[in-house]
């Protein structure tokens, strides 16, 4: 699991856990959510609408930035569903799904030393 960090009206940031999956080649953070719910409303809401995911593994831990998109296109919402279910379980039924799409502008995170 990871944490999604979204900006409400007020400028406060909003963090709740969420599956994540990530695609390199296209720089994509995906996070599937009810239509209805904060974190989505917040991204759509915002004039800056920025987002970050971060994960924690004991002493390591890694953070994804970058500008968040809502995406309702059933398309873009199946795709993010067959990724979820790849790396986590199939999701249960949601006719109001959504998908926030986070296009990656900044990794940070604990570095391994080679070797």
């Amino acid at each position: 699991m990871c944490l999604l960090a979204t900006t409400r009206a007020d400028g406060t940031p909003h963090l709740v856990p969420v599956g994540v999956t990530y695609d390199h080649a296209t720089r994509t953070a995906r996070v599937i959510t009810g239509g209805h719910t904060a974190k989505a409303r917040h991204v759509e809401r915002a004039e800056r609408p920025v987002a970050a995911v971060s994960q924690v593994d004991g002493r390591r831990w890694s953070t994804l930035e970058g500008v968040a998109t809502v995406r309702h296109e059933p398309d873009a919402v199946r795709d993010a569903e067959v990724r979820y279910a790849e790396r986590y379980r199939q999701p249960r039924e949601n006719p109001a799904r959504v998908v926030i799409e986070i296009a990656v502008r900044r990794y940070l995170g604990t570095v391994r030393p080679a070797g």
